[in-house]
């Protein structure tokens, strides 16, 4: 992940929080020269996803304070275990604490939900994949956090691909008119996607140039007979109803991808903490 698609999101977030006065609390309690060291702790077990974007949020805020990563992106941590260690001016650590916590929290709940989906499907062949229900200002953060927890992307906005849906189609009239017109327009590279709510739209969207159909609501029989008519001829996507205990046997009917969009606007965070060691007779917090 480049440190581009993240910077400008974590000076919003520290603008918003510190504003042009700072973290007073800090400032009146805490001598300046205070040194601390603290431990970034998981309270839950999850997987971990965002540790870089956590520790840009404290050189940011200080760039000589010290980030080590003590996990790694995408693999798990268990209840109590450290996830990284935090170390310099103690005003510094405390200015960024909330921040970086937000959004590794938020990015480990994200890759902690789609981890759990992507077990639920093991073996089947479909793969998880999310949507553009992501928190506005945090796509990128969102979906880098869905490949961490073993998910793939689906298109990054409305820019990147074409995804003809019900009102597209309620506006143009006809399901094969708007994939022929989305063609003559953009080409062969980009690729097309028809959502379908039942099987008559499939054998219209069966005689087009389509990619991908996205089947709509569908449950697992139906499913299975759609993937049936398509035999191959473009990728299938299951959406909607998709929960930890329907993914399997929506995954069972044979489906290349599975969308998701409650685990990118609904995901629980990841419970974190930071804790610093014990402070000396000086105020300086030292520990391991």
């Amino acid at each position: 992940m480049r440190v581009d698609e993240f910077d400008e999101v974590v000076g919003r977030a520290l603008a918003e929080d510190l504003v042009d006065r700072g973290d007073i609390t800090s400032r009146s309690v805490i001598p300046a020269t205070s040194t601390s060291r603290a431990h970034i702790v998981a309270r839950a077990g999850g997987v971990i996803a965002g540790l870089e974007v956590a520790g840009h949020v404290f050189t940011r805020v200080d760039p000589n304070v010290a980030f080590d990563g003590r996990a790694i992106d995408g693999t798990r941590v268990e209840p109590g275990e450290v996830v990284a260690t935090v170390s310099g001016l103690s005003r510094s650590i405390l200015a960024a604490e909330r921040t970086a916590l937000n959004l590794l929290g938020r990015m480990s709940g994200v890759a902690t939900a789609t981890a759990e989906l992507v077990e639920a499907v093991a073996g089947t062949g479909a793969r998880i994949t999310d949507t553009r229900k992501t928190m506005p200002g945090l796509r990128a953060l969102d979906k880098y956090a869905v490949v961490t927890g073993g998910g793939v992307n689906h298109r990054m906005g409305l820019y990147d691909q074409v995804m003809i849906k019900d009102n597209h189609i309620v506006a143009t009239g006809d399901i094969g008119s708007a994939v022929a017109a989305a063609r003559e327009i953009n080409g062969e590279d980009i690729r097309v996607i028809v959502e379908v709510e039942d099987l008559v739209q499939l054998a219209l969207v069966l005689k087009t140039t389509a990619n991908r159909v996205l089947l709509d609501n569908m449950r697992p029989e139906m499913l299975r007979t759609a993937v049936e008519m398509v035999d191959g001829a473009m990728e299938t996507e299951a959406s909607g109803g998709v929960t930890l205990e329907t993914v399997r046997a929506i995954a069972e009917s044979g489906v290349d991808y599975i969308s998701v969009g409650w685990i990118t606007h609904s995901a629980p965070q990841l419970d974190l903490a930071l804790e610093f060691r014990v402070p000396n007779a000086v105020g300086t917090i030292s520990g391991p």
